[in-house]
């Protein structure tokens, strides 16, 4: 997702710092002392103290006095995103009629850096409910384990992709991740070629994810849209076959409202 540049006058140093120290918070780390926080904003232990405090005064944080995490105020920001955004709106009927169609989880994601982040989801009731861990709606997840990731990652041109690999290390999350720049490199380029991405157990074990990318009337991809199933109930030729036409009319009557 490009960001508008903003000139230096402009910037707003605190603040930047600011939102560097509640970004700290994520699923490894969901208490952080001030020594930690500094580190992962990259601040001294002084200013991200002053940031912790601050932030815990207004009600973004909770502490004990020695550690911080996040209170419930920061959901704030989510729902009021998610109530407005005209893409979640958008995307959530198509998602509740695909989930009831076939009593499997759908979720649309958009690319946010390094991360993925759910805007739309939906599993149907009473029917199969695999829910991989982090898949609810505002999670991030890492892109390039992920099969939404991957239809996001190959939309950018060329240049930028290369860029954004160059020297960076893929975490391996589990043994079936795809860390070795040579390959993850073919999987994109798979990806282009196929204008779908498959990925087995690369995110967590036991789930298998299939996904497309959802452009708009101007052929840009705006989002990608994926299922994801057990392996021991579908194999990946089963998703390819009876999920992937599903996927992409959604993606075509999509393109219309996006």
């Amino acid at each position: 997702m490009s960001h508008p540049p903003i000139a230096k006058a402009d910037l707003i140093e605190g603040m930047l710092k600011g939102m560097a120290v509640l970004e700290s918070f994520d699923t490894e780390r969901q208490r952080l002392n001030t020594t930690q926080a500094a580190e992962r904003a990259g601040l001294t232990r002084a200013a991200a103290r002053r940031h912790l405090l601050t932030l815990a005064h207004l009600g973004y944080l909770d502490t004990d006095g020695s550690h911080y995490w996040l209170a419930a105020k920061v959901l704030r920001f989510s729902g009021s995103y998610l109530a407005s955004a005209r893409l979640p709106r958008l995307l959530q009927p198509t998602l509740n009629r695909l989930a009831a169609q076939t009593r499997e989880s759908f979720s649309a994601v958009v690319l946010d850096g390094d991360e993925v982040v759910i805007v739309a989801r939906s599993v149907s009731v009473g029917g199969q409910r695999l829910m991989a861990y982090g898949l609810h709606l505002g999670a991030r997840l890492p892109v390039h384990a992920t099969s939404t990731g991957r239809v996001l990652l190959a939309a950018l041109p060329r240049i930028e992709f290369n860029a954004w690999l160059k020297g960076r290390e893929l975490p391996r999350l589990t043994p079936h991740t795809v860390v070795e720049h040579k390959a993850f490199r073919a999987a994109i380029t798979r990806v282009r070629t196929e204008d779908l991405a498959l990925a087995s157990e690369e995110h967590e074990l036991g789930v298998h994810a299939l996904a497309v990318p959802l452009r708009n009337m101007r052929g840009q991809t705006v989002a990608a849209l994926n299922v994801v199933a057990a392996p021991d109930r579908l194999t990946l030729e089963v998703m390819r076959h009876d999920l992937l036409p599903l996927l992409l009319e959604a993606a075509r009557e999509l393109r219309l409202l996006l």
